[in-house]
Order: C-alpha cells, then structure tokens, then sequence
C-alpha cells in the first residue's frame, strides 16, 4: 500500500505537468515511459508546496543536525530556496542556504557562490531534483569542495529512478552514495510511481511500459 504522502506527492507533481508519460529521451540517452520536469513548477502555490515535501524529508532524516543547504544551478536554486523557506516557517529550523552561478561573476564581490559562503567543517546539504546518471552531481562536488574544507553528508531528490549506473548491479544513486560517500534521500522512487498507476484506472498501456522500462534498466 502506496503511504498517503506519496501519492499525495504524486497527485501533485501530475496536476503540476511534472511527472508526465510518454515517451522520453533522458540525459543518459536512454528512451522513458515517464519523465519528471521540476521547471514545470510555475506558480508560487506549486513551489511552496514542492518546499513542504522537501522539508519534511529534511527534517525526518536530519532534524537540525547541518549547517547549511545547497542547490546547483539552475534547477536547485528554486529547490533549495523553497526547502529553507518551509524548515524555518513549518519547523522553525532557520539555516543559510547557497547555490552556484554556471559563469563565475568578474565584478562586484566576484565568485561563483551566491548567499552564505562555506566554512571549514560545514555539514551541507544538498537539494536537487532527480539523479538518472549521476552526471550533475559529479560537476556539483568539486564547486562545493573547492569553496572550503567541507563535508557532503546528504542529499535531497524528488525521484530516484532506481536506474543502473555505470557499472552492472549498481545503481547511479548507489555509484554517487559510494563514490562522494554521500547519502541519497528521495521523497518518492520509480517503484512508488508504479505502485501508484497499478492503483488508477487508466494507466494500463504505461503500466506495461513501466515493467518494461524497470526490467531492463532499474535496480529495485
């Protein structure tokens, strides 16, 4: 039985066109049954609950225990700015945020970092939209490591593919956990997706694609 928050999440990024089926060509090259857009969010009622979802899960897997949060650009920004938003005002955990700018600034204060600046022995976070490969994650880290002596201890997605990395019997998410010794939280996975359109009436041709995709491609 999919928990109630799930598929309250799933219902949500439906209504919101962000969670869509069809057919899709993900960064990895591979074709999808579904995909999941996080730009589609375009209202601030979207975006404020988008932030309560995150923030649950922050706060259900860490409580007060980091000093800061990050979100790579661009996608993460929206994201990571929303999760502080609903910690301070749900939780009343209040802590900076920060994220990148893809080009280095040249004037004014200079850098590539935007809001609070690391500092030696920072626990942060990291909040992002979905892994498939692994690729974002692999540019993100160096920018954070490069910015002081920091340490990565999670990282927040609204989707985990479950999707089989680089190497055979690993997925992408269990490739970047190990590589960056990072733990990867997800509010929903593909099998919850799944679960949820075994439940509903009319999904039946993507459920067969579904089982499909996940055969070949996914971890479960």
């Amino acid at each position: 039985m999919l928990a109630h928050n799930k598929k309250e999440f799933i219902e949500f990024m439906i209504k919101s066109n962000v969670l869509r089926f069809g057919e899709f060509k993900t960064k990895s090259g591979r074709l999808t049954p579904y995909f999941v857009n996080t730009g589609n969010y375009r209202t601030g009622k979207q975006i404020a609950t988008l932030g309560k979802f995150y923030a649950n899960l922050v706060k259900e897997t860490c409580g007060n225990n980091f000093d800061c949060m990050f979100g790579p650009a661009y996608k993460g920004i929206p994201l990571v700015t929303t999760t502080a938003i609903s910690l301070a005002t749900e939780y009343n955990i209040d802590k900076p945020y920060f994220f990148n700018r893809k080009e280095e600034k040249d004037h004014g204060e200079g850098g590539s970092l935007v809001g609070y600046q690391p500092k030696d022995n920072d626990n942060i976070i990291i909040i992002e939209d979905v892994i498939t490969a692994g690729t974002a994650i692999r540019e993100t880290m160096p920018i954070l490591k490069n910015s002081a002596n920091v340490n990565v201890t999670h990282m927040f997605i609204s989707v985990n593919r479950c999707e089989v990395g680089n190497f055979k019997g690993k997925t992408a998410i269990m490739e970047v956990s190990d590589e960056f010794g990072i733990e990867i939280h997800s509010i929903i996975s593909v099998k919850d997706i799944y679960e949820y359109l075994k439940q509903q009436q009319n999904y039946n041709n993507v459920l067969e694609l579904m089982e499909k995709y996940m055969a070949q491609y996914c971890i479960l």
